[in-house]
């Protein structure tokens, strides 16, 4: 193992659910090929785009939520997992 990476059990499952969600829309995306198109963001974007600017936008929650606030994560969670399914589907 990197011995310079703290593993703890929920350092784990992080880096499994990327794991897996990468996975996924790998294979939809070999069933399922999608083309460029635009919603409601100024660019077009493909599937794949809308997961990156996703799970950038989640990093940035929960920093957000870090700094200025004492609410507990599980609410930066939640609207992350909101805001990814929003842009997933209509981003």
């Amino acid at each position: 193992m990197v011995a310079w990476m703290n593993w703890t059990p929920t350092v784990m499952v992080f880096f499994a659910v990327i794991v897996a969600i990468l996975t996924v829309m790998t294979v939809y995306e070999l069933v399922a090929p999608c083309t460029e198109r635009k919603g409601f963001l100024p660019i077009e974007t493909t599937r794949g785009d809308r997961l990156f600017i996703g799970l950038l936008s989640a990093a940035y929650i929960h920093l957000t939520f870090l700094a200025v606030s004492d609410i507990t994560l599980w609410a930066a969670l939640t609207i992350s997992v909101i805001w990814l399914l929003i842009l997933l589907r209509w981003g």
